[in-house]
Formats: structure tokens, C-alpha cells, sequence
């Protein structure tokens, strides 16, 4: 294959290099799959207007979110098992994210733990978390984040309960308990030698870091997922966020919004920001997709909170589309997901480059100079944001 010079070039590379179920873990989502086909087609179909004859010889991408600055107004978002995309894959996203300037989060479930990537990066990170039951676990797990000097705490709340993914048993990933699941496994691993001896072999541990001490000696796929259908914690409501908030000084970001409603009910918990997502279609399939959600959302909050968004960016143009529909700052997922799989750290730090240069052009013909001129005004509309999505 040619060098990659996309995203999607990118997902190429990942297809051929990773074992089948692991590809369709980052490759796939929920049900039918309709709303992570939406998530990109939405996105793309936002069209901005092309502005000529303005000075763009100096471009200003750089941005601050939650009281830090940063060269681009992206991040890298939380991916679980991201770590078994390449050797220590967590490790190597977060020193590329920070080599570029930007910020790197932390999933509970990452195969590399909190304190293994904060000791290997040695810049704070943020860190994701999930509610769980054992609520001594999690005051653990917000202590170590304080220790580890994690600068942001991005609470998901769209999983009370994980979505059903037809592709994750059809792979083997999931639904495929025992032995024989595992003798499927490996054999898809030995298929792909290249990735089984970077990471099958070398790449140990492959526990999860972050809850490999309630684990214990149960640290297989099965075992994982067993975990996370017993241990999320179903009954949450917003008040116990204040749980959260009792032992969190510092910014709070409350991901998987997806209702207006939900946005301003944010506002009233002491969050300083929300994530506009549908977990990358990954849990109720049907939903809307970010980009067509987005708008009402920043409408309802205003500046009260910041407000970062997700879903179906493969592309610096896809990160001025949604910072056009309302976002302060854009998480990446897969796309840093499938440069991880195809080209480890170094595939990670290409892409970044490929998105900043993507979003510089993207500026430069829409006649934005800085980041704060991207809104709604650069789209082109019928009237105002929610009529900006073509025939779509």
C-alpha cells in the first residue's frame, strides 16, 4: 500500500494488520449500525462557504480548554482496549498527542494503566471514568487520578448498560466464552503475525490496567466484558454525580450528551464542560448523530459550560464542521484508533499532522484566521444551524 495520506487510509492499514476481532471492535457499533453511518454521512454533509480575497497568511489553530492551552483544538478521546492496537498503544497515543501540542484521555478500560502511562509520559493527561458500584473502587481510582496530576476527569454517562454489538459477537470477541472462543481468537492473531508478535507477544500484560486490581486473576476477554455488565452502575442518576464532584477539584467534563435537556440539567451538577456524543454509535442505535445534535445542544448551554463534541471525524474538515455547529474542541476516536493499529505512535503523529494541515486549508478557504472565527457563520444555511445538513 502506498504511504497513507487519510484517515481512512489509515482504517485500511488497521483491517489488514489487526486480528478480525479486534478490527471490528474499533471498526464497529451497535445494532444495525444506523446511527455510526450517520455520524459520518451528517458530517459530511455540512456545507461551509467559501470565502475569497481575505488575508490568511497567518493562521492561528491554537486554543484553550479548561484552562490549558494547546496547538490544536482537538484531543485524543478515550478508547477502551486501545492498547492492544499496538504495544502499549496507550503509551504511544499519548506521547504522539503531546508531541503535537495536544491532550491525550485516558480510558478506564485501557489495556495500559493510569499510573503506567502518567510514569511514561511524564505531562499530565486526562482521565475517563465510568460509574461503578463498588463506590470504594472508584474514590481509589479518583485518588490515583489526583496523584497522577490528571489535569481533567471526562465522566462517561451513555453506558449504564453496554450496547449490543452484532459485530463483537460475530467476531468472537464477545458471546464466545471458554476455550473454544479463545482457540478462535488466536487463530485470527496467528493470521497476523506482524501484529501477533508486536503485541500478542511482546505487548503483555494485556489485562486492564485501571481495574486489573478488582480482576484479580480473571483478566480474559470474557472476563471483561462479564465485568463491565456487573460492575457499571445502572441505577446513577445526576445526584450522584455529586459523589464525583465531592472528590473532584478539578474540571469535570460529563461525556455522552446527546438531548438538550440533558445539557442543561449539566450545568446545574458543577460540570465545567460536556461532550456532546453518542459513544461513537456504539450504544443505542436510532439516536441522532452528533453533528445534527450539536447545535440545540450549544444553543441550550451557551457559555454557562465548554462544550466538546465526537462522532464520525475523519478529518481536519470534519473538525471545522462540528467547532461551525457549536464545539469548543473536538475529541478524536477512531481516527486516532486506526493510526494506532496501522502505524503504532509514529501512524498516530502522521495523522495529527494530516488533520492540522487539513484544518489549516479548511480556514484558509472559509476565511477564518483563528479558531474563536469558526461558527456558525462560515456554514452555509437556510436558516441558522439546523438547516445546514443538505438532503441528508
Amino acid at each position: 500500500m502506498v504511504k497513507p495520506v487519510s484517515v481512512l487510509d489509515y482504517r485500511a492499514l488497521a483491517k489488514k494488520r489487526l486480528p478480525h476481532f479486534l478490527y471490528e471492535y474499533f471498526d464497529g457499533g451497535s445494532y444495525a449500525e444506523q446511527t455510526l453511518r450517520r455520524s459520518t454521512a451528517d458530517l459530511e454533509s455540512v456545507a461551509l462557504r467559501q470565502r475569497v480575497l481575505v488575508d490568511i497568511m497567518k493562521l492561528d489553530l491554537s486554543t484553550s480548554l479548561f484552562g490549558q492551552d494547546f496547538k490544536l483544538p482537538i484531543a485524543l478521546g478515550p478508547i477502551g482496549l486501545a492498547g492492544i492496537a499496538a504495544r502499549r498503544g496507550e503509551i504511544q497515543a499519548a506521547n504522539a498527542a503531546h508531541a503535537a501540542g495536544i491532550q491525550f484521555c485516558l480510558s478506564t478500560v485501557g489495556v495500559c494503566g493510569l499510573k503506567e502511562v502518567a510514569e511514561a509520559v511524564k505531562k499530565p493527561i486526562w482521565y475517563q471514568l465510568y460509574m461503578i458500584r463498588d463506590r470504594g473502587f472508584m474514590k481509589e481510582l479518583l485518588d490515583l487520578a489526583k496523584e497522577k496530576n490528571c489535569s481533567a476527569l471526562f465522566f462517561t454517562v451513555d453506558m449504564p448498560v453496554p450496547g449490543t454489538r452484532y459485530r463483537d459477537n460475530r467476531s468472537g470477541l464477545a458471546g464466545s466464552p471458554g476455550i473454544k472462543g479463545a482457540i478462535r481468537r488466536t487463530w485470527q492473531a496467528v493470521k497476523r503475525p506482524g501484529w501477533a508478535w508486536d503485541v500478542g507477544i511482546n505487548g503483555r500484560p494485556h489485562s486492564l490496567g485501571n481495574v486489573a486490581p478488582v480482576l484479580g486473576d480473571n483478566t480474559g476477554l470474557d472476563d471483561f466484558f462479564a465485568w463491565m455488565r456487573n460492575n457499571f452502575d445502572g441505577s446513577c442518576t445526576w445526584k450522584d454525580l455529586d459523589f464525583i464532584r465531592e472528590r473532584w477539584d478539578r474540571p469535570l467534563i460529563i461525556k455522552g450528551i446527546l438531548d438538550a435537556e440533558d445539557a442543561r440539567l449539566a450545568t446545574q451538577v458543577g460540570a465545567d464542560g460536556i461532550v456532546v456524543s453518542n459513544h461513537g454509535g456504539r450504544q443505542l442505535d436510532g439516536v441522532p448523530s452528533t453533528a445534527r445534535a450539536l447545535p440545540a445542544i450549544a444553543d441550550a448551554v451557551g457559555d454557562k459550560l465548554t462544550v466538546l463534541a465526537d462522532g464520525g471525524v475523519r478529518s481536519g474538515l470534519d473538525v471545522v464542521r462540528m467547532l461551525a455547529l457549536g464545539a469548543k474542541g473536538v475529541l478524536l476516536g477512531r481516527a486516532w484508533a486506526f493510526a494506532l493499529a496501522g502505524g503504532g505512535g509514529a501512524g498516530v503523529a502522521h495523522v495529527l499532522r494530516l488533520i492540522e494541515a487539513e484544518i489549516k486549508v479548511a480556514m484558509a478557504l472559509t476565511g477564518a484566521t483563528r479558531i474563536d472565527q469558526i461558527d456558525s457563520s462560515i456554514l452555509v444555511q437556510d436558516d441558522a444551524r439546523r438547516n445546514v445538513f443538505g438532503n441528508v
